[in-house]
């Protein structure tokens, strides 16, 4: 799906590529078209914050291919089996030990949490990609793709089957971690050959029923976390694909075993060449860092979208503070941060609230790129986002469009439109009123907040300044911020 809004632009978009250690042009495996896979949640849990930089990270690299005139098909996998509370291969199966500390289903588990991931993509604003690919509807695939490699790169061993990483070339190539540091996390397995063999396929234990298990070749148990996103891309976007994309923790194992599953596969040879990886490109997005330790899961209460939106941020404003760092550095989660997010981001929606006053509606913006002013614009911002995604400075460029003096103010909001489509801000739809969410704490109605901003305009009409400021001293109190000048009027102060 092409973004028909965007110009034709001519610089080369360049991407940093994981394996390669380098930023390399973006050549396309199928000419005009742009393939992508992102490694999705696994739905035991409520995403937090953090993994939902991933997402928004993922969808600006969609948005910028469609900006650059390809065709895209974007996938994203839920993983509702085989990933195990251990990110590094070891433990129990994170949905079954949700289920059982739940007593519900694991079906329910991973309906209610999808649900939920899918109203955080939503609130950020992150397009729906062509496929979300459910690993249990793959299961018949995932034994036939076992069954292909099994003889050459396989042995079984009484808990399963285990995937021998010394029969593929440049085992490990992309992860980043020192040797001792990775293998020190990866599961202990009496009879394993080499310390960093995986399990593509896990038998259940003698004596023991999971919820999700199926039979195959090696008896009765469920997929390993890594064969999923092997068979669920190569199914969908064919091997070789053009990008794959994930957070910088599946760098270390989970993806060097995906490539390892897709070089046996395809019979491929060493890695000095991408493409037999699987995917040309691996891209991963930071993390982000939070200093109170609010960010794990295990810690019982963690950063979810709906707590920023139960605080009275808008979701899109941590959309803003995601696109303020480049996907490849850290970037720190504070609530001074997401309130400066924030302010920015009324400021650009009031900003085009003004436009829209004043734009002509039969207007033609048809050439609005070849307008002396804007074109400069458009040729930065170009050069930003190809830059591997710089959507700091891209943010730079959209703030100085808006600045632009003495121009049509039609011709503004096309180019504002056509840049974020790229950043996905919605600042044409967008109003402040909806950047108004109530906090969840908040006791005041909004019944009690309109009487008392009635009470203060008439107390300033008659000059009594003292009664105009008890009365938003009192708001203050109530968290509440009386906006003289403003045609809100008011707004909720966050604290």
């Amino acid at each position: 799906m092409t973004d028909q809004s965007a110009p034709p632009v001519p610089t080369t978009l360049t991407l940093f590529n994981s394996l390669t250690r380098a930023l390399e042009p973006f050549v396309p495996v199928h000419p005009g078209e742009a393939r992508v896979y992102s490694c999705g949640p696994t739905v035991y849990n409520y995403p937090h914050i953090g993994n939902m930089r991933a997402y928004v990270f993922a969808d600006v690299l969609g948005r910028t291919l469609s900006w650059k005139g390809y065709a895209l098909t974007h996938v994203i996998n839920i993983t509702d089996v085989g990933h195990l509370t251990d990110d590094a291969d070891a433990g129990e199966d994170k949905l079954e030990k949700a289920a059982k500390a739940n007593a519900q289903s694991i079906w329910d588990i991973a309906r209610h949490y999808t649900q939920a991931y899918w109203a955080d993509i939503a609130a950020l604003n992150i397009r729906q990609p062509a496929h979300w690919s459910i690993a249990t509807d793959y299961v018949p695939a995932m034994i036939e793709f076992a069954q292909s490699i099994a003889d050459k790169h396989c042995y079984e061993l009484p808990g399963g089957l285990y995937f021998d990483v010394s029969t593929v070339a440049d085992y490990g190539k992309l992860a980043r971690a020192a040797t001792d540091e990775g293998e020190g996390r990866i599961e202990q397995v009496e009879g394993k050959r080499h310390q960093a063999d995986f399990a593509i396929w896990r038998k259940t234990p003698p004596g023991e029923t999971r919820q999700m298990e199926w039979d195959s070749p090696w008896g009765r148990g469920a997929p390993g976390w890594h064969l999923e996103c092997s068979v669920m891309s190569g199914k969908l976007l064919g091997f070789p694909f053009d990008i794959h994309t994930g957070g910088i923790d599946h760098r270390e194992i989970h993806h060097p075993n995906e490539i390892a599953q897709n070089q046996a596969f395809c019979c491929a040879g060493s890695l000095t060449d991408p493409a037999n990886s699987g995917a040309r490109m691996w891209m991963h997005n930071n993390f982000l860092v939070e200093r109170s330790g609010k960010m794990s899961k295990s810690s019982g209460e963690f950063l979810r979208l709906q707590l920023l939106i139960d605080k009275g941020y808008h979701p899109l404003a941590y959309r803003l503070l995601c696109l303020q760092a480049h996907y490849r550095s850290e970037l720190e989660f504070s609530w001074e941060g997401l309130g400066a997010a924030l302010t920015r981001l009324k400021r650009l929606v009031m900003a085009v609230a003004q436009l829209k006053e004043r734009a002509e509606p039969s207007a033609d913006v048809s050439d609005w790129q070849a307008h002396a002013k804007l074109a400069p614009l458009v040729a930065r911002f170009d050069a930003a986002i190809a830059e591997d995604l710089n959507t700091a400075v891209a943010l730079t460029v959209l703030d100085e469009a808006v600045a632009l003096k003495k121009i049509d103010p039609a011709l503004k909001l096309a180019a504002i439109g056509a840049f974020d489509s790229v950043l996905g801000l919605n600042l044409l739809t967008l109003s402040r009123t909806d950047l108004r969410l109530r906090p969840k704490a908040a006791t005041v109605t909004e019944d009690e907040i309109a009487q008392k901003i009635a009470a203060r305009h008439e107390a300033r009409a008659i000059k009594d300044f003292a009664q105009s400021d008890a009365l938003r001293d009192e708001l203050a109190a109530q968290g509440v911020d009386a906006m003289d000048g403003d045609p809100l009027g008011w707004d909720w102060r966050l604290g």
